[in-house]
């Protein structure tokens, strides 16, 4: 027995050693990934900021910072960083790398807008491209280089930014072959999403739907693109359309400025920037200035984000997640942590998505009606989509503003099952059922098709979650029913579109959320105000608490232990803690400012 407990307590110390050495070094790794970017920034040189859109973008930072996505630049990140860009003496300038196929159009016009505004400071802004390549809404990269006044390509690089192209695949004739049925339902011709498993080929409806709102993000792309660089936008679109060209051809079309290498482009920044200027990432530059964002004002107006798809319950991401949803229990709570919030005097609302549940869009957009009732207006932002379960939750808002190239609307839906039974039988696996109770009860079996009676309740049920839909939208939007079952019938519509059909309000960025905001609370244009983000944004280490069950405490235990060792990584994540307290006393003061790393 005792040499029993003598290896029991070995076995013990040593998984003990294990985990405490695993966690120490997983800190340590952490910290030396984290070390550049958790400081103040304070430049002592003349700075040209380069921003990789190579990389891609979400719309929104996370609630929780991941260890897979925590280093992913957001649209909002971008835009809000280049205002405060504006004002650092020691920014002279931008470069930005243009990716080599198509940004989401939304994207595009919301980036515009900060590029513009960048550039009317008096900093300049240079966009390189090492091509543009045939790829869904490539003309969108071009709206977006034309934004920056002076575009480069690489030499013998393509410019083949001729169009909008997107595909679908079906699977009607696959799924008929192995005896699949999809037992779907839509309210109406529009509402196409199911529509690849259905049938064979577009339905008239569905062509008509794409090619309306592709149309209107084409427009959009030329006219922003020819304004930008002061062209005719018909001759531009000849121009483009006879397309591809090579970077030198491009040039000699007006198309582009000048051919040269990323390195001739920077070169070029820095010396407009000034003797000893250097070149600084910008997502260095980003989570260094993080702290000093949008913290002045007298008024705050709360930021509520929504990014994803729309689904019922809390989110449970760590540091190690990537998910992504809009969970409705998260976001509702977020309205009402602001409206108990005596310094919130409205809320901007950003949305960004293709839609979700029914039920999980209602309780958020209840607490939207809640927001309102208690006198904190609310003004929608939205991203690159706010469609169907978006468009439900933001249609209540005191006031919409939406990208001309938003894809919004979709005021429909669907459901419905994938009928197996025949093709498994096909491979010896039959599927069978039991049930008790109503004969509804096994409607949803995988095995056999909707009977007469289950497809007539579930018909009923789809016509009520439709009308439902409609009476909010005609209640929000202050239009006449027959009117919104006139432009619904899921029918996706850009935000150009929505804004002449009335179901958004005006087309702009977030910033112009953020101006009206103030206007409907009556707060002056000219007053600055605190923007507050609703929930509050557990940074990596929380997050890393959150997912693995570890307390802060354990942490800073851990961390500190690093610092005692002289552990110059583990120093590193004692001053991150820090940091992280003195905000959540809301002091705003960070630790030890150190320089940003140069390239």
């Amino acid at each position: 027995m005792k040499q029993f407990l003598i290896t029991v307590a070995g076995v013990v110390a040593g998984m003990f050693i294990f985990c405490f050495l695993g966690l120490f070094l997983l800190f340590g790794f952490i910290g030396s990934l984290a070390a550049s970017s958790t400081n103040e920034a304070r430049l002592n040189h003349p700075t040209v900021l380069e921003l990789d859109l190579r990389q891609g973008l979400s719309d929104q930072d996370p609630a929780s910072a991941s260890f897979f996505t925590g280093g992913k630049l957001s649209v909002l990140k971008v835009i809000e960083t280049l205002r405060y860009a504006e004002k650092d003496t020691k920014v002279r300038g931008l470069l930005v790398r243009l990716p080599e196929g198509g940004v989401s159009p939304g994207e595009a016009d919301e980036l515009r807008l900060a590029f513009r505004h960048f550039r009317m400071s008096g900093k300049p802004i240079l966009a390189h491209s090492q091509g543009i390549y045939p790829d869904g809404m490539v003309v969108s990269t071009y709206e977006l280089a034309a934004s920056t006044g002076e575009v480069w390509m690489q030499p013998d690089s393509s410019f083949q930014a001729t169009g909008i192209a997107t595909s679908d695949m079906f699977l009607k004739g696959l799924f008929d072959k192995y005896g699949v049925k999809a037992d779907y339902q839509q309210r109406y011709e529009y509402k196409n999403a199911v529509n690849p498993y259905l049938y064979p080929d577009y339905t008239p409806a569905h062509k008509e739907a794409n090619l309306s709102w592709m149309g209107s993000v084409y427009d959009t792309a030329l006219g922003a693109a020819a304004f930008d660089r002061k062209k005719d936008v018909a001759a531009l679109k000849a121009i483009i359309e006879a397309g591809p060209y090579s970077a030198e051809d491009a040039v000699a079309k007006g198309l582009v400025d000048k051919v040269g290498q990323v390195h001739d482009a920077e070169q070029a920044l820095k010396d407009r920037a000034g003797d000893g200027s250097k070149i600084v990432d910008f997502d260095d530059y980003a989570a260094a200035v993080k702290p000093l964002l949008n913290t002045s004002g007298s008024s705050t107006i709360a930021v509520i984000g929504a990014e994803g798809d729309i689904v019922t319950g809390h989110g449970r991401g760590g540091a190690f997640s990537t998910d992504s949803n809009i969970y409705s229990d998260d976001t509702a709570r977020a309205f009402y942590d602001a409206i108990k919030d005596d310094n919130v005097k409205a809320i901007v609302f950003r949305v960004s998505s293709p839609g979700g549940a029914d039920t999980a869009s209602e309780q958020i957009l209840a607490a939207v009606k809640a927001a309102k009732a208690a006198g904190k207006p609310v003004v929608v932002s939205m991203g690159t989509y706010a469609a169907s379960g978006g468009y439900w939750i933001s249609s209540n808002a005191s006031y919409i503003i939406s990208e001309p190239s938003t894809l919004t609307g979709s005021i429909g839906v669907f459901g419905g099952k994938f009928v197996l039974g025949d093709a498994l039988a096909r491979y010896g696996v039959n599927m069978r059922s039991l049930s008790v109770g109503g004969q509804y009860a096994d409607s949803f079996n995988g095995g056999k098709e909707f009977t007469p009676a289950q497809r007539a309740a579930f018909s009923a049920w789809m016509d009520h979650i439709y009308d439902g839909f409609v009476k909010r939208v005609s209640a929000g939007r202050n239009i006449p029913e027959d009117r919104v079952r006139e432009i619904a019938k899921g029918h996706v519509w850009t935000g150009a579109q929505a804004k002449q059909l009335g179901l958004v309000d005006q087309i702009g960025g977030f910033y112009d959320a953020v101006d009206k905001a103030k206007s409907l609370a009556k707060i002056p244009a000219d007053e600055d105000v605190k923007l507050k983000a609703y929930p509050h944004e557990r940074s990596f280490f929380e997050s890393l608490s959150h997912g693995m069950g570890v307390s802060e405490t354990s942490m800073k235990t851990l961390a500190a232990l690093g610092w005692v060792f002289s552990d110059p990584r583990a120093e590193s994540i004692l001053e991150q803690l820090g940091r992280a307290h003195l905000q959540a006393q809301g002091k705003g003061a960070v630790l030890a400012p150190k320089e940003l790393p140069a390239n």
